[in-house]
Parts: structure tokens; sequence; C-alpha cells
């Protein structure tokens, strides 16, 4: 235990800024809030750097996509429909059919396993399957943060505790608190997102639904 404490008294200050701004964009995005994504947008650049620094090579090329997304991000959710009373940090929550979520995820599947393949004979990269495919699936998460889409949460529960892991393996002890953080943050959001979406009876979003 003190040992985790001197880490954190003596914490570079680069990581510690990346953490606190990476925290403050789950919690105000949880909240629905715009000023989530200019957070990001900081907490990503530093992290960019971060992750190419130990080799985690695809968490790194990541973080440059959550860049372009966090201002991707800003401009969909300042966005209102306009017969819209609502605030401009109200967001319209929607939800995407299981069906579809379902053939989306094996898709991804096979991109991560494809990827992966490549990252560990071609790079010297650390966990190159575990690795890249959080990436993957992170990739296609944060699109559906920025459609504000209710089941991005639970992609982002189960992405974050596989993170836990690789950044222990890693020592990056801070990151690794900051996504135990993530994961109860990410419940948070997931229960107050469905109580806006069912509160106000949000229809489906338009998705490019695959019959059969």
């Amino acid at each position: 235990m003190q040992a985790l404490l001197n880490y954190f008294i003596n914490l570079p200050l680069l990581e510690l800024t990346a953490m606190l701004l990476a925290l403050a964009y789950v919690i105000l995005a949880a909240k629905g809030s715009l000023w989530c994504w200019p957070a990001a947008f900081i907490s990503t650049a530093l992290y960019t750097y971060i992750f190419y620094d130990v080799l985690l090579l695809m968490d790194s090329a990541l973080n440059g996509y959550y860049l372009v997304m966090a201002a991707y991000g800003y401009w969909c959710w300042q966005q209102k429909p306009n017969n819209s009373n609502e605030s401009e940090s109200a967001i319209t929550i929607v939800s995407w059919q299981l069906s579809w979520h379902i053939k989306a995820c094996l898709i991804l599947a096979v991109i991560a396993c494809a990827l992966g393949y490549f990252m560990a004979n071609y790079t010297p990269a650390a966990f190159p399957y575990l690795d890249t495919f959080t990436t993957v699936y992170a990739v296609f998460a944060t699109y559906l943060v920025t459609q504000k889409v209710l089941e991005n949460w639970l992609y982002w529960i189960v992405i974050d505790l596989v993170s836990i892991y690789l950044y222990i393996e890693k020592s990056l002890l801070p990151t690794a608190v900051l996504f135990i953080i993530y994961v109860v943050i990410a419940v948070y959001g997931y229960l107050t997102w469905r109580k806006q979406y069912q509160h106000k009876q949000v229809p489906l979003a338009s998705t490019p639904v695959v019959e059969g």
C-alpha cells in the first residue's frame, strides 16, 4: 500500500493530467454534458504519446482516433432538432436493436483477429491480440457515444475490464486505477442514459438493420 501511495505522490505530471482529464470526460459524458469532448480531446492527445512510449501501439493509434472523434462528437452533440426546446447540454438517447449489435460484434471480432495476427508477427507490440481487441471494439464504442446510443456503455464495461489487466501488466498503475473507476462510471452512465431513454420514450435510431 505504501509503495502504491509513493507511486501516486511521484506520478509523472503528463500521466496525471491525462488521467484526470480522461476521468472528467467519462463523468461528463455520463451526465450528457457537451463539455466531455474538449476534455477528451486533450486527454487523448496526451495518451497517444504515453502509450506509444510503452509500446502499446494499438492503444496509441486508438487515442489518435479518439482525438478526431472528440471533435466529431462535439459537433454531433451540439446539433439539435429544429423543434427542440431542450438546453444545449441535453442529449437525445437512442437504442439500437440487439440483432444489429450481434452482427456488428461478429464483424469486429474478425477484424480484431486479423489485426492481432499482424501485430503479433510484424510489430514489437505488447499483448498484440488483447490490445487489438480492445482497440477495435473501442473504435466502435466511441462512434456509438457520438451517436448517443444507449448500449455504448455496455461495450465500455467489457473493454475497460480487459484494459485494467493490460495496464497493470505494463505498470501503468494510475491508468489501471482510472479504468477501474471507468467501470463504475460506465455502469452509472448506462443506468442514467437508460432512465432518460425510457422517460422520453425515444424511438429506435435509424440504423442499417439486416434482415435474417
